[in-house]
């Protein structure tokens, strides 16, 4: 069976100094990740916007043996599958106008006749839950092998050690509770004044308390950069799936170590 048209293209296309095309649909986060990866990682090309990008920025859709079409937030489902840059708005728009069954179509040509796509109506639901369920998985094992650390205090002490590479926050969390650790990352990070500041999540502490295994989890701070870009990258992907908009302040992603290329970080 062939390879379908979207699902790889010549690594050579954005060379080791260009940076794949983004989606118009794209926001910064995911730009910023893809960055990271540019030349060092396949690409793909969504089927609803013709936009190139690494696999780590766009979201799989993989197809069953019967035909059913579902998300696949790992990439790593064997069979077919496509790839989307879109948000959840224009998914949903794709699945009212048939865009999304046409672009499948063309992507999976050549393959099985007998075979009829099924698209579930709830697609934009199950990609959304899928993908919040990798961004809490990962959080999960960051956690377990010792890379993030939770409770105000050990994170305030962390942070103005310097020890901080990324700093998350409860959607439901405090106002004053995210300014006082924001300030101590600044201070540990000797950006004082800068208007940096930790990263929102689109989790509440419920589903962060639960997903943990931890009672009332309201900040979490990565302490490994690697593990911080692993993060970032589940992040971005469910963010900018959610079409979030510019957040308040200044919320930086992670910089690359000193010294050292963002393309140099590998998982």
């Amino acid at each position: 069976m062939r390879t379908p048209p979207n699902e790889r293209l010549n690594p050579d296309i954005a060379g080791p100094d260009k940076t794949p095309a983004a989606s118009a649909d794209a926001r910064p986060n995911a730009a910023r990740v893809s960055r990271r990866h540019a030349g060092s990682e396949p690409e793909r090309r969504c089927i609803l916007t013709g936009a190139t990008a690494g696999r780590s920025v766009l979201v799989r859709l993989a197809v069953s043996p019967a035909g059913l079409v579902l998300p696949d937030a790992q990439g790593k489902a064997p069979g077919r599958g496509a790839w989307i840059s879109v948000s959840r708005a224009a998914l949903e728009e794709s699945l009212r106008n048939g865009k999304l069954r046409g672009g499948l179509l063309r992507a999976f040509k050549g393959g099985p006749k007998d075979i009829k796509l099924e698209i579930p109506d709830n697609l934009a639901d199950r990609v959304e839950q899928a993908l919040t369920r990798s961004l809490l998985d990962r959080l999960g094992l960051e956690l377990r092998c010792g890379n993030a650390v939770l409770g105000t205090q050990r994170i305030d002490k962390a942070a103005r050690q310097g020890k901080v590479a990324l700093l998350l926050h409860a959607a439901d969390a405090s106002e004053d509770g995210r300014r006082a650790l924001d300030q101590a990352w600044r201070v540990g990070s000797d950006e004082e004044g800068s208007g940096k500041r930790g990263r929102d999540l689109p989790l509440d502490r419920t589903a962060l308390s639960v997903a943990l295994g931890r009672d009332n989890v309201v900040h979490l701070a990565l302490v490994d950069r690697q593990a911080a870009w692993r993060v970032e990258e589940s992040l971005a992907r469910l963010q900018n799936f959610q079409g979030a908009t510019a957040p308040r302040g200044r919320q930086d992603g992670v910089a690359a170590p000193a010294g050292r290329d963002e393309d140099d970080l590998k998982d």
